[in-house]
Parts: C-alpha cells; structure tokens; sequence
C-alpha cells in the first residue's frame, strides 16, 4: 500500500451568480492544462432537485506522477447548494446562468512507492524509510513545496474565476 503525506488541504465558499458549466471545465481544465494532471477522474456525481433548485456534489481525483517512485494526488469536493437557473442581462442581451453557493475542498497529497515495490518484505520496508529519511529529504521537500504551490494556486484561480463571473 502506497504512503499518502497530506501536504495541503483548503476550502473556499462562495455565493453569486456563476455558470456552473462553465465553472466545472474550468476547473477540468486548470487542472490539466496548468498543473499537467495526466489523470482526472470523477469519482462522484449526484444531483438533486428541490423545485426550481439543485443541489450537486462532485468528487474528482487527479494523479501526476513525478518519478517512479512519486506522485502527486489532488482530492477536490465540490458542494453546490441552492443552484438555480437565472437570465442576466449582459451588453444589452439576456443570457441563461446560474446562481447558487459552491463549497470547494481540496487535499493535496504527496504519494510514495505508489507502486508497492518497497512493500513487499520487512527489509524493502526499512530500506525505504531510510532512504527517504536520510538520502532523499530535500527531494521529498521539493515536491511537498510544488504541491502546496499548485493547490494554493488552483484555489486562488477558482476564486478569481468566480469573483469575476459574478461581475459580469
């Protein structure tokens, strides 16, 4: 079983007018475009409706590998809560939206031995944990301070994406 070292872990809620389409690709997108994601599964996805409102929740998984031996894992919970359709008048023009609360969580995981090959005896088990103790610390700071970097980054653009499609 692989070793999971939780390097950051963030939330962010935001209520107003956003498309909540357009919000999820962007999400996608930013995700794989900028952080280089190789893998970004949906894990969850259930929607109910309440009236004229809906609720959704969304669970992805992305997976980056560094090495042979490290990977970088995102866990991102979306929670949207009051999610109704709305027309906003744009440049003259009314345009289909959404507006509602959107709860975003994000863990950032650093990922060792993902592959099991130090977990197959006691002695595999001892030489790893001096490796990473002893030879490779600076390396496992380097990758802990990139995921931090990247998460932190990935919720500053969620928020600037929202703030600004609340304006519009």
């Amino acid at each position: 079983m692989a070793e999971k070292d939780n390097v950051f872990s963030s939330s962010t809620k935001i209520r107003g007018i956003f498309n909540f389409s357009d919000f999820y690709k962007f999400c996608y997108d930013w995700l794989t475009e900028e952080i280089g994601m190789e893998i970004v599964s949906e894990d969850k996805y259930s929607e109910k409706i309440k009236g004229n409102e809906k609720e959704i929740d969304v669970e992805w998984t992305g997976e980056k590998k560094f090495t042979d031996y490290f990977k970088f894992e995102i866990k991102v919970v979306f929670e949207i809560k009051n999610l109704e359709d709305i027309e906003v008048v744009k440049e003259g023009k009314k345009i289909k939206t959404n507006q509602g609360e959107v709860k975003v969580k994000i863990k950032g995981n650093l990922v060792k031995d993902y592959e099991g090959k130090f977990e197959k005896t006691a002695t595999l088990k001892f030489m790893r944990s001096v490796y990473e103790k002893w030879v490779i610390t600076s390396r496992v700071e380097q990758f802990e301070d990139k995921i931090g970097e990247d998460c932190a980054e990935f919720v500053a653009q969620m928020k600037a994406w929202l703030d600004l499609e609340a304006k519009r």
